[in-house]
């Protein structure tokens, strides 16, 4: 989509705005949602940074212009009724001004009451979910609990289930049944994320190694 063309095809709003949401294009984290006039947008296709309009200063201003920590845009795309944006991006340093990640952090129950402080919960999908989880059964042991039994047979315990998972996983695809075969990986995977959590190694800096395996090596060199 470039510039020329975005005009005739986006309902901007009456104030001539539109919503971008943006993306962590590694792990799918939402990291800030902001507003682009038709120049912020073509800013941000023109030098592959984000760039927002800002509707309390009303003004034109490039995410981390100051604080250095830009969006580096990695893919565009518009939903189905072409009046929002979502940017996949490449983030440098903390999104959000309060130095979090992303501005997404404080969590609402199920009644709908906001809570208090950085929960974090937002942040990736179920991979990190359950690395979480894990994470908390080794800080704090919870009797019962097939993670914290893990953790207590230590290191060689871990690894000994990753060997059986994977072989688990070689007799699944062998047989051909695909039911079999998403259980027994979905059990691989989680005492993989057993041995992130044993090395406090997070997810992100796994994307990051596939993603420069891939072509998509992160942070564009400025020139």
């Amino acid at each position: 989509m470039g510039p020329g063309d975005s005009a005739q095809l986006l309902k901007f709003d009456e104030q001539g705005l539109i919503p971008a949401v943006v993306q962590d294009w590694l792990d799918g984290t939402v990291l800030m949602v902001g507003y682009m006039n038709q120049e912020a947008l073509n800013q941000t296709v023109a030098t592959k940074t984000v760039h927002f309009w800002s509707r309390s200063r009303q003004k034109l201003w490039e995410k981390g212009e100051t604080s250095g920590n830009k969006l580096h845009v990695k893919s565009l795309f518009v939903d189905c009724d072409l009046d929002t944006i979502l940017v996949k991006a490449q983030p440098v340093g903390p999104t959000c001004h309060t130095g979090a990640r992303a501005c997404f952090f404080t969590s609402m129950d199920e009644s709908g009451a906001v809570g208090v402080g950085k929960a974090g919960e937002a942040a990736g999908g179920i991979l990190e979910a359950v690395l979480r989880t894990i994470e908390t059964r080794r800080a704090n042991p919870q009797p019962g609990s097939y993670t914290t039994k893990l953790f207590e047979g230590g290191h060689d315990k871990i690894l000994k289930k990753v060997a059986e998972e994977a072989g688990e996983v070689l007799l699944a695809s062998k047989g051909g049944k695909k039911e079999e075969i998403v259980y027994e990986i979905a059990d691989l995977f989680f005492h993989t994320l057993m041995v992130l959590g044993y090395h406090d190694i997070p997810l992100s800096v796994i994307y990051q190694e596939l993603a420069t395996r891939f072509g998509k090596s992160g942070l564009r060199t400025e020139q």
